[in-house]
């Protein structure tokens, strides 16, 4: 295996990564650089690529262009094809489906990788206590997969991974076929298992709360191409696009198309902002917070009237969202609101934008 040209500090460098299925390019030159022990989240919309990335990582797909390494050792190849195959890279895998194997038992399951990895039976049944205690399944040991819940099947698939200790955890929406109550749970385990194997990880999903609830980097993709990357922090109080600045969050941040007339910038006739925020632009995106939108009228700031659509309590607080013509924004409102759907209402801004966009999607920077 050739050693690539990485910064010794990186456990996953990839770099101008492609993946071509025919004419359909999936992943459009990904570079990102995850360091040790990191719980990287690629998160982004069905169809976006991190599924496919993911499998590159696994070694399940190979590149066509760029290259991944593994602590500086190059595994994928677009020029070299598959370098190390999935067997070989030191990472395990845990699927969106459970995929054991029903004829074995729980512990035969968690077993099973390290007889194939040939590790010393009394070695093996250790390791295979380890892992039961750690997960708490212990009591599930002779059980088979039928007589399981969902949950506990789960449980055993991460279990049987982390089994053969590798330096990197690859999940594939792992939580998609459990319940709410059990994903929040799941959720707090995983983050815990991360924590105890000090192993780097990489979780792809299309839920931004379990993106911004477990990662310690995010990777937002869209179209094949990572929209941003960094701190989750840092995404939500500094997104590039308004992909990210609208995709992350909750509740959802609102954008609204502003034009601009004399000092002003101007949604359909109410004055917003001043006009230097554009900077010479004649139209752009103003980027406004839940929490900067109030549901009332508020004395000296500007306001409108929308259309009731739907309220959520959160917290002590009700999350409004309106309709003015086809867009939605979302305020909030102290206590508990409700009104009848269709109803106007009005809706006040009561503070400045949180960021400005170009019409073309990207951020301005003052």
């Amino acid at each position: 295996m050739n050693a690539l040209a990485t910064g010794a500090a990186d456990a996953i460098q990839i770099r101008n990564l492609v993946k071509r299925f025919g004419a359909f390019t999936a992943v459009k030159d990904v570079d990102i650089s995850v360091p040790p022990g990191a719980f990287l989240v690629l998160v982004g919309p069905s169809g976006c690529g991190k599924s496919t990335l993911l499998r590159m990582l696994a070694g399940l797909e190979s590149p066509s262009e760029g290259e991944i390494a593994f602590v500086g050792q190059t595994v994928s190849s677009g020029a070299g094809g598959v370098i190390a195959d999935a067997g070989r890279r030191n990472a395990g895998l845990v699927f969106q489906s459970y995929a054991l194997w029903p004829h074995m038992t729980v512990a035969g399951n968690i077993a099973w990788p390290l007889k194939v990895a040939r590790w010393p039976r009394e070695k093996r049944e250790r390791r295979v206590r380890e892992v039961l205690a750690l997960l708490g399944i212990d009591a599930l040991a002779e059980r088979y997969p039928a007589e399981i819940s969902g949950g506990q099947q789960q449980r055993v698939a991460i279990a049987r991974t982390i089994a053969p200790e590798p330096s990197i955890l690859l999940f594939d929406e792992p939580l998609s076929n459990l319940d709410a109550k059990l994903r929040i749970e799941m959720r707090s385990e995983l983050m815990r298992i991360h924590r105890a194997t000090g192993a780097t990880s990489v979780y792809v999903t299309h839920d931004q709360v379990e993106a911004m609830t477990m990662a310690t980097h995010v990777a937002v993709l869209n179209n094949g191409r990572v929209e941003q990357f960094g701190k989750p922090i840092d995404l939500l109080r500094n997104p590039q696009t308004t992909f990210v600045a609208t995709f992350l969050g909750t509740p959802p941040a609102n954008l609204l198309p502003v034009r601009r007339e004399g000092d002003a910038l101007l949604f359909n006739d109410l004055a917003l902002a001043p006009a230097a925020l554009a900077g010479g632009r004649a139209e752009v995106q103003l980027l406004y917070r839940a929490e900067d939108v109030g549901v009332g009228v508020v004395a000296g700031m500007p306001s409108l009237t929308a259309r009731f659509a739907e309220a959520a309590p959160i917290a002590g607080r009700t999350m409004v969202t309106a309709m003015i013509g086809e867009l939605r924004i979302t305020g909030m409102a102290d206590g508990y609101f409700t009104a009848t759907p269709g109803e106007p209402i009005p809706l006040s801004f009561i503070r400045t934008p949180d960021a400005v966009f170009a019409a073309t999607g990207e951020r301005i920077h003052q």
